[in-house]
């Protein structure tokens, strides 16, 4: 057998890359008519796995492309540490000048560049210029692109908005953007980051095409497995399990395969130890990346489908289909980042967590607060005043509580894997 092809703990390459047709065809019109692209989306869901394709030159020849007509700088900005903007403009640079082997005219300029004392967006300019004379252009590629709008010590919110008025101009209104294309990702939205924009201004993020990147579909899901034999049952599993999440799915699939080459049956058990082991991190990010809203909307869902998992009926949350109501921006929100899906029955929306694992995980959570002392609990539920009546904010309060006094009623881990569980014994064929 070969070695194991799921990937975890760094970015796909170019032979492992599954899925996301339109996304990249999306990203190529751009980058070819010298555009810019902003993409985003949770953790581990494959941001840093998509420029790196872009950045292959494989990628570009398979859709009949010259990848020599484009010097392709590939940066993270967590990279930059801390980050600033001089660090920034010296990173690319750097970048660029190895970008720019077989041409070593521009090489020295870059150079040149480089040993003086100042660098910024207008020694960019000054290169791009040479660029396009020599009919190539610039594709920037920058993973991690909100760490550039997180102000933190020795870089300001005035130091953020400078910065971005140097992006904007060189991306929108400098004659060198005609050589350039930019392609950021990001957590979330780049309007949801960054500066606020002011009534009298324009924004600074209008200058990109926005684009999500969503969880795998189920026919992405089916071809990142397809390369192990297994049952249709257990992949089934494996999706309701991972939710499509790209990260988790590696994870999943990197220890079945394990097993796999072992010539073993996994045990259930310690699958899910090792699989709750090896991806806690991402729920952990979920969760605190999400705003007290959306974290809230969570609770909610999760302890709306625990009552289905109970013997008996054990709290009231009382009519929540009004606050989902309310909340449909927040709840669209979650359905783009992969964490919730919804489906509609009987022409009202029902929603559940796209991952079982996220909402065990969830349920965990609810537990923690619900273990927490007096005031923590009252600022909790300030929270569920923000978004409901103060009736139905004890209910919900008295839920939390509940559940903590009676944890040991909530199904264990194995359980609630149940049915990859029940496909392991013949689901490896």
């Amino acid at each position: 057998m070969i070695s194991n092809p799921f990937i975890v703990g760094k970015p796909t390459s170019f032979d492992y890359f599954i899925g996301r047709a339109a996304a990249i065809e999306t990203a190529f019109d751009q980058i070819l008519s010298q555009s810019n692209l902003a993409i985003w989306g949770g953790p581990g869901v494959g941001k840093s796995s998509f420029l790196e394709y872009l950045a292959s030159p494989k990628a570009w020849q398979l859709r009949g492309h010259d990848p020599t007509r484009a010097a392709i700088v590939l940066l993270s900005c967590q990279s930059i540490n801390p980050f600033n903007a001089a660090g920034f403009w010296q990173e690319v640079l750097s970048l660029l000048q190895d970008a720019l082997e077989g041409e070593p005219d521009l090489q020295a300029e870059v150079g040149a560049l480089l040993e003086k004392e100042k660098v910024n967006k207008d020694s960019l300019r000054k290169i791009l210029r040479q660029i396009g004379k020599k009919d190539k252009f610039l594709v920037l590629l920058l993973d991690d692109y909100h760490e550039a709008l997180r102000s933190q010590e020795g870089y300001t919110e005035e130091d953020i908005a400078a910065f971005l008025s140097d992006c904007r101009n060189l991306a929108s209104h400098s004659k060198e953007r005609q050589y350039l294309s930019v392609v950021v990702t990001s957590l979330r939205r780049l309007n949801e980051l960054g500066p606020r924009l002011q009534p009298d201004g324009s924004p600074w993020y209008n200058h990109y095409l926005f684009q999500p990147l969503k969880p795998f579909t189920e026919t992405e899901v089916a071809a990142l497995l397809g390369c192990m034999p297994m049952t249709p049952a257990l992949r089934e599993s494996i999706r309701e399990m991972c939710g499509g999440h790209p990260a988790l799915l590696q994870n999943a699939g990197h220890l079945l395969y394990r097993e796999l080459q072992a010539k073993h049956i996994p045990d259930p058990k310690a699958f899910a130890g090792d699989f709750q082991s090896q991806t806690e991190q991402f729920f952990e990010a979920f969760w605190a990346l999400a705003n007290e809203t959306e974290q809230t909307l969570m609770m909610l869902i999760a302890l709306l489908d625990l009552k289905g998992r109970l013997q008996k009926k054990r709290y009231d949350l009382g009519d929540v289909d009004i606050i989902f109501s309310q909340k449909e921006r927040e709840l669209r929100d979650l359905e783009e980042r992969g964490i919730v899906v919804r489906k509609v029955q009987a022409d009202q929306p029902i929603y559940s967590f796209a991952s079982s694992i996220m909402e065990w995980w969830v349920v965990k959570e609810i537990e923690k607060i619900g273990r927490s002392d007096e005031m923590t609990l009252q600022q909790r539920q300030k929270v569920f005043l923000n978004m409901m009546s103060g009736k139905q904010a004890e209910k919900v309060t008295n839920a939390t509580r509940w559940l903590w006094q009676h944890k040991e009623e909530v199904p264990s881990l194995l359980e609630w894997m149940g049915k990859v569980s029940a496909a392991f014994p013949k689901g490896l064929i």
